[in-house]
C-alpha cells in the first residue's frame, strides 16, 4: 500500500525556520517526482516546490524561491522542504505528493499524497 507520512510542522516566529520531511512506504520513491504543496484556510492548495525523480533538478513557487528548499534521498525514501526566513503568509498546511510527471505544479499530475502537516508562522 502507498503511503506518503508528512512530519516537521509546528508553530514558528516569523524569521524563523523550520524543516519538514516525507515519508514514503510501499513503492519506490525513485519512480516518482515528488512535490509539496500548501493550503491556507479558505483558499485552494497550491504548488510550493517539486524535485525530479534523481534531484537534480527543481522548481519553485515564486512566492518562496530563495526561501525554500527541497531535497530527496532516494535511499531513504523520504522528501523534504527546508523552509527559511518564513512569513506569516506562509501559514498552511503543507502536503507532500507524488507523480509521474517531473516538474508537475498542478495537483491533478500527482497520483498520490500525504495526510499533512500544520505549519503556522506567527507574526
Amino acid at each position: 500500500q502507498v503511503q506518503l507520512v508528512e512530519s516537521g510542522g509546528g508553530l514558528v516566529q516569523a524569521g524563523g525556520s523550520l524543516r519538514l520531511s516525507c515519508a514514503a512506504s510501499g513503492w519506490t520513491s525513485s519512480m516518482y517526482a515528488m512535490g509539496w504543496f500548501r493550503q491556507a484556510p479558505g483558499k485552494e492548495r497550491e504548488f510550493v516546490a517539486a524535485i525530479s525523480r534523481s534531484g537534480g533538478s527543481t522548481d519553485y513557487a515564486d512566492s518562496v524561491k530563495g526561501r525554500f528548499t527541497i531535497s530527496r534521498d532516494n535511499d531513504k525514501n523520504t522528501a523534504n522542504l527546508q523552509m527559511n526566513s518564513l512569513k506569516p503568509e506562509d501559514t498552511a498546511v503543507y502536503y507532500c505528493a507524488a507523480s509521474r510527471t517531473s516538474s508537475a505544479r498542478t495537483t491533478w499530475e500527482y497520483a498520490f499524497w500525504g495526510q499533512g502537516t500544520q505549519v503556522t508562522v506567527s507574526s
